[in-house]
């Protein structure tokens, strides 16, 4: 049996903010952290040479992705194995991706971006306009007992539940799982908050009593993380922290939490203040789908140790790249040949690639040449929200967060 599964707090800054170091069975994670997002068990055009590289310590994988594979992957020995990445790993339930193909009970939900009436919120954000939009045909539907689905790949009906989920991520076997529960939407109202909150909290009982029957499969031991959710209401966020703090399963209670829902970025830091006033100090907490500058910030701030999110690779695939002046879009930039950032560290920019020559790479009609442009600046993003995380843990042990905060927003947003 490989090393156990704690959290050691290093340092505590604030009321909720510190620095600490996940002990895993594939190794630690030195908090605050960023996950590097590999959804079939890589990250999309990086080796695993390009991965370390990047400084990045665990990767997050998706276990309805992969719950097709799960049998292969526990076969070679769990997902570290399997994917020769043998460094910390996470997955999450599958829950997000099987919900959003048809969220809530027979609805179907759609995003618009609308001001809010009046204008724009005092910090110049946007409020999403999400509203039910019940006449499209949905693809899945959730009951009490779980979401049952169509795979919109093949067309076949499936269903995944607490049981089904914790069955797929031991065999997929990351060193850290997520409860399966319920994401709200910013449609949904209070009631049906309520209503989803009592669901998110009998499926995480029901999770944790089908994990202790399989998280030792594999020959070490397999951690999970409860969820919470509770949308934008105080009361329902504090009180289900609350119960998934105390919930005990024969003796055993959650290893962790993720921190989930659909936020706007003016409810971010209260949300998350609201959920880890509550929890328990000494186990780690995972701020899910989130890597902004500015929300890493707030997540750090307000008790969150370790962040994952698609953005930083698409986005540069989509020619969006992160300076430490902002982000620029390089479209706009086909005679530049000034580095993507002077400040930056990456393997690309140490290659002495420029704005220019990668637009060129980007926008050639050659598939190679194409690809060569997502891994090199897909490098360079993950690098630079890596290297944020690194930064903010170094600023928390030399006693000086607020001070590299504000020096680093007030370049980063102008």
């Amino acid at each position: 049996m490989k090393r156990p599964f704690y959290f050691e707090e290093t340092k505590r800054f604030g009321t909720l903010g510190r620095a600490g170091i996940i002990h895993t069975p594939h190794g630690d994670i030195r908090t605050p952290a960023f996950m590097a997002v590999g959804t079939k068990g890589e990250v999309k055009y990086l080796s695993f040479d390009d991965l370390h590289e990047t400084g990045a310590q665990a990767m997050l994988s998706n276990g309805y992705h992969l719950r097709r594979q799960s049998p292969e992957i526990a076969e070679a020995g769990g997902l570290a194995s399997w994917s020769t990445w043998h460094g910390p790993t996470l997955t999450d339930s599958g829950g997000f991706q099987v919900m959003s193909l048809g969220s809530g009970l027979g609805k179907v939900v759609s995003y618009d971006r609308a001001e809010l009436e009046g204008g724009a919120s005092k910090n110049g954000t946007v409020r999403i306009k999400a509203t039910n939009t019940a006449h499209k045909e949905r693809l899945a539907k959730i009951t009490d007992k779980g979401v049952s689905f169509t795979d919109p790949f093949d067309g076949q009906p499936d269903f995944i539940g607490p049981e089904e989920s914790m069955q797929i991520q031991c065999r997929i076997g990351a060193d850290i799982h997520m409860a399966f529960d319920e994401l709200t939407s910013l449609a949904d109202d209070y009631d049906y908050n309520v209503e989803a909150l009592k669901r998110t909290e009998k499926w995480a009982r029901r999770s944790l009593k089908e994990h202790l029957k399989h998280r030792d499969d594999l020959g070490y031991h397999q951690s999970l993380y409860a969820v919470l959710q509770g949308g934008r209401w105080e009361d329902l966020r504090r009180s289900t922290a609350k119960k998934l703090a105390k919930m005990t399963v024969a003796g055993t209670q959650f290893d962790g939490f993720g921190l989930g829902g659909a936020f706007l970025k003016e409810d971010l830091g209260n949300i998350l203040r609201w959920c880890n006033e509550e929890l328990p100090a000494n186990k780690p907490r995972h701020l899910l789908g989130l890597s902004h500058p500015d929300d890493i910030f707030v997540g750090v701030e307000n008790g969150a140790d370790t962040f994952d999110c698609v953005a930083p690779t698409r986005e540069a695939r989509h020619g969006k790249i992160y300076t430490r002046d902002g982000e620029i879009n390089l479209r706009k930039f086909a005679n530049d040949e000034r580095p993507l950032d002077l400040d930056c560290d990456c393997a690309t920019c140490k290659a002495g690639y420029t704005r220019a020559s990668l637009r060129a790479l980007w926008k050639s009609g050659d598939p190679d040449l194409k690809r060569a442009y997502w891994r090199l600046a897909s490098i360079h993003n993950l690098r630079f929200i890596v290297r944020l995380t690194e930064e903010i843990r170094e600023s928390i042990l030399n006693d000086n967060f607020e001070t590299y905060k504000t020096e680093f927003l007030q370049r980063y947003y102008h």
